[in-house]
């Protein structure tokens, strides 16, 4: 950013008040009846009823609204290990988006602690507060410590967004490129850089959907996961080779896909010549991409690209899952995420993106559009939706809603006015021609999980 944008940054964050979000009341306290209903001695009664009946939580108080944003502050965007302080902006605009895309009222809690242990006694600790959990930027491996043993204690939905967020945006993205491309999901190979948290997730979804665990070969900075490296933790032994098949060189050679989620420059430009025909480009490290979309297309001008930002097409953002997910998981009463509600989030994105005619806003499905813009108003109603039915499916909704046509109608009058508007269209074409010169110069680095 340059300076002006960094002050009109900081501005944005100052004034006319500190921070992004406040508390508001939402019932009237304009006289004294009013405030012997919210507090003493009206609130006694609200208290006993759910003493005698916790489910009347639901009914009585804010939680089964309420999400918790929770942050050690150990993998902060692209900023690494901050501190859950400087975290702070980041997790308040989390649960701003809550607010605006989903109708979910979300307070951030940064957690001071290195400790396994005592993050998860310190989160679990919180569940009477909150009716869900939404874990965020904590670094690997322990991130998938933290989930697994909170998932396991807590009876409300817990979800770490970096993993999970990232793997159903990006299943829906992959789906449809190649749907586009002609490719079948058992047949495709696929390359992925990285072998954090949120790539181990994706893979573990995508081969949900149906691509075979053979077919996926991880680069980390020590190069190829294969089962006779030493030190590989559990999570990358998943995805381990057999055997060791070389290098960059001979992994790229004829793969479909490549799906990067690493750090700036960890992409050798000449390899995408290795790939196969209309190779699919994922390179998704934000702000900037492991490779940029001009220098994919001077490469591949046949290349179907996706990154993480906004001002490029077939932008994968998190925003486009997690207010939906918890809005569905509050709403039915879900006690956790299931991976048929990730599944779930994923197709209905993937299918909306399939029915999205030509306008001025966006170029209509296809190569310049395989996933919903983030302010598309029908996300909440038809993804929410599917996630509810997903969730009922799988046996964790304590209150299943039986009207799915009348749930998408309350979704619609309750929730579709808290969009923001468009000002104006949030991606641009990148021409297939784009000059190098504009670009950032080739490089390479060792930003590999």
């Amino acid at each position: 950013m340059n300076e002006t944008q960094i002050r009109a940054a900081l501005d944005y964050h100052s004034d006319p008040k500190p921070g992004k979000i406040e508390i508001v009341p939402t019932k009237p306290v304009e006289t004294r009846a009013d405030l012997a209903l919210a507090y003493t001695p009206g609130v006694g009664q609200a208290s006993m009823a759910i003493a005698h009946d916790p489910a009347q939580a639901a009914r009585l108080t804010g939680r089964a609204n309420l999400v918790a944003v929770v942050s050690d502050g150990t993998a902060v965007l692209g900023l690494g290990n901050i501190g859950p302080l400087a975290s702070k902006p980041v997790m308040e605009g989390k649960s701003v988006l809550f607010k605006l895309l989903g109708g979910v009222n979300a307070f951030d809690i940064e957690v001071d602690t290195r400790d396994v242990d005592h993050f998860v006694d310190v989160v679990a600790a919180l569940e009477p507060t909150f009716g869900g959990i939404n874990l965020e930027d904590i670094k690997a491996p322990e991130c998938f410590e933290i989930e697994e043993r909170l998932k396991a204690r807590m009876k409300i939905p817990v979800m770490h967004d970096d993993q999970h967020g990232t793997a159903v945006v990006v299943a829906a993205a992959l789906r449809n490129a190649l749907l586009v491309t002609g490719r079948d999901m058992a047949a495709t190979r696929l390359v992925c850089v990285g072998a954090g948290a949120s790539a181990i997730a994706c893979l573990d979804l995508l081969v949900e959907m149906g691509l075979p665990r053979p077919n996926i070969c991880m680069l980390d900075s020590g190069g190829l996961v294969h089962r006779g490296r030493n030190g590989l933790n559990k999570y990358k032994a998943r995805f381990a080779q057999e055997t060791d098949l070389g290098g960059w060189e001979q992994v790229m050679q004829g793969a479909d896909v490549l799906l990067c989620l690493s750090g700036p420059g960890s992409v050798d430009p000449t390899h995408l010549q290795r790939m196969a025909a209309r190779p699919i480009v994922m390179a998704l490290a934000n702000p900037t991409p492991e490779i940029m979309p001009e220098i994919i297309l001077t490469e591949r001008p046949d290349a179907i690209v996706c990154t993480g930002r906004s001002d490029y097409p077939n932008q994968v953002n998190n925003a486009l899952g997690f207010p939906y997910i918890f809005r569905a998981a509050l709403d039915c009463g879900a006690t956790a995420i299931t991976e048929e509600m990730k599944l779930a989030c994923a197709m209905a994105l993937s299918d909306l993106a399939r029915e999205t005619p030509a306008s001025l806003d966006s170029a209509g499905f296809g190569p310049l559009y395989l996933i919903p813009d983030v302010l598309d108003p029908r996300l909440l109603a038809v993804v929410a939706s599917a996630v509810v039915l997903a969730a009922i499916r799988s046996g964790v909704a304590t209150r299943p809603i039986s009207d799915i046509e009348a749930y998408k109608r309350e979704l619609e009058t309750q929730y579709g006015a808290l969009k923001p508007k468009k000002n104006s269209p949030s991606v641009q074409s990148v021409p297939a021609n784009a000059s190098a010169e504009t670009a950032e110069p080739r490089r390479m680095s060792a930003a590999l999980v």
